[in-house]
């Protein structure tokens, strides 16, 4: 059975830093690209970054580029997401995603319940 669970979510002031954490089970975890996905509060799914089969390869928004880092530890089979420079319309909750094909089309066949985070003063 795969199972993707994020941790790590809270809350942080404009300019602070958090950093989440997925762990994932149930599948070859070397052999599928992740991504993080969130959604603010009455907004849509917005795609935040990605991270190939081995690591070896990341993308991100533009609205998070420079600010966000994509990781993955194959070992512990947890995907980790580095966010410094918070902004108020960074608040969300945050998904972690299995994509069906690596470093394909951004469809995913899992995804976690998801995790707050909030920026906020």
């Amino acid at each position: 059975e795969v199972q993707l669970v994020e941790s790590g979510g809270g809350l942080v002031q404009p300019g602070g830093s958090l950093r989440l954490s997925c762990a994932a089970s149930g599948f070859i975890f070397s052999n599928y690209g992740m991504s993080w996905v969130r959604q603010a509060p009455g907004k849509g799914l917005e795609w935040v970054s990605r991270i190939n089969n081995l690591g070896s390869s990341t993308t991100y928004a533009d609205s998070v580029k420079g600010r966000f880092s994509i990781s993955r530890d194959t070992a512990k089979s947890t995907i980790d997401l580095q966010m410094n420079s918070r902004k108020p319309e960074d608040t969300a909750v945050c998904y972690c995603a299995k994509i069906i094909k690596n470093w394909g089309p951004l469809n995913y066949d899992y995804w976690g319940k998801g995790t707050q985070v909030t920026v906020s003063t």
